[in-house]
């Protein structure tokens, strides 16, 4: 028989640098409550949302993840010619062909990349990024480019206000790169497709949502996700510095940051929040929350962070990583 080569591989796996895009246009709530039966103060005690971005005619989700992407390299201090990988985590595009990732790898300059769209709903970059981390490692990429990029204001009915107050528009970018030291640990993650019904698309394409019961879900379910990526890890919930959940909801983020303390983790564990002036940007969330709160000083160069994604599928999906 004859002997196959193989690639050779790398001891482990680090987030090299990130970045992050929204478009300009700022939604408050009161902007909102002028188009749909709502208002600032009902709005920001259900979900902690107090403003949003919606993308503007020129802002798609190919722009965006340009954007960000190329941020991302620039802090990770490479140029496109060093990565041969691009991943966009997206559910937003009108299209299905061609694909995203093709079309960025070309605009930024990553010539003759290996890319594809991954689809986990607001779970995608996490997926992604333990898809990137695992084609590092085993030497089927040198560096990967992993990005989520939603516009879900194309899929959003404006006067819906179970959905309309929530989803926003954004890009969130990492570089995943070779490390001798593992710096992104093993993904924990799967889907519980008999409850696919809960968040889905009408036949106008609008995206829709049983509230509470995603609520209840993931109020319930996800903590436990959390505990688990720790244990693939070796950690404890003590060991982490900095806790960046999907920005689904406010009221979420914090019930499953009261559950880990209860496992744990530290009073002084620091919780993205970015739900608060982003809104819910599905793939994109969980890393422009890592990149708003690296640029506000809320987090720093070797934090050890706890990310968990969860959304349509219902897919989830969480690793722990060490901050670039």
């Amino acid at each position: 028989m004859t002997a196959l080569r193989i690639a050779t591989g790398v001891p482990g796996t680090r987030i090299l640098g990130i970045g992050s895009a929204q478009p300009e246009n700022v939604v408050t709530n009161d902007d909102l409550s002028k188009i749909m039966d709502t208002n600032d103060e009902w709005i920001r005690e259900r979900v902690g949302i107090v403003e949003r971005r919606f993308a503007g005619e020129k802002d798609t989700v190919v722009s965006m993840a340009v954007e960000a992407g190329s941020k991302a390299i620039a802090a990770a201090g490479l140029t496109p010619a060093d990565l041969d990988t691009v991943i966009v985590a997206n559910c937003t595009t009108i299209a299905p062909i061609p694909n995203a990732a093709a079309q960025v790898a070309d605009l930024i300059g990553i010539k003759a990349a290996g890319g594809f769209d991954l689809n986990a709903a607001c779970a995608g970059f996490c997926y992604a990024l333990g898809v990137a981390s695992d084609l590092v490692r085993s030497g089927s990429s040198k560096r990967a480019l992993v990005i989520g990029s939603e516009k879900l204001s194309d899929i959003v009915d404006p006067t819906d206000r179970s959905t309309a107050i929530i989803f926003a528009d954004a890009a969130g970018a990492a570089v995943v790169g070779p490390s001798d030291e593992p710096g992104i640990g093993p993904v924990a993650w799967g889907t519980a497709g008999d409850l696919v019904d809960m968040i889905g698309m009408t036949e106008e394409r609008n995206i829709y949502q049983e509230g509470q019961s995603v609520f209840r879900w993931a109020t319930t379910k996800i903590a436990p996700i959390a505990m688990q990526a720790l244990d693939l890890a070796g950690l404890k919930p003590s060991d982490i510095d900095v806790l960046i959940p999907h920005q689904a909801n406010l009221r979420i983020v914090e019930a499953i940051a009261k559950k880990l303390r209860k496992e744990g983790a530290r009073e002084d564990m620091v919780v993205a929040d970015d739900i608060v002036t982003s809104g819910n940007t599905s793939s994109a969330s969980v890393p422009m929350a890592m990149d708003h709160m690296r640029a506000a000083g809320r987090i720093h160069s070797g934090d050890v962070a706890l990310l968990i994604g969860f959304g349509a599928g219902l897919s989830y999906a969480g690793q722990v990583v060490v901050c670039p």
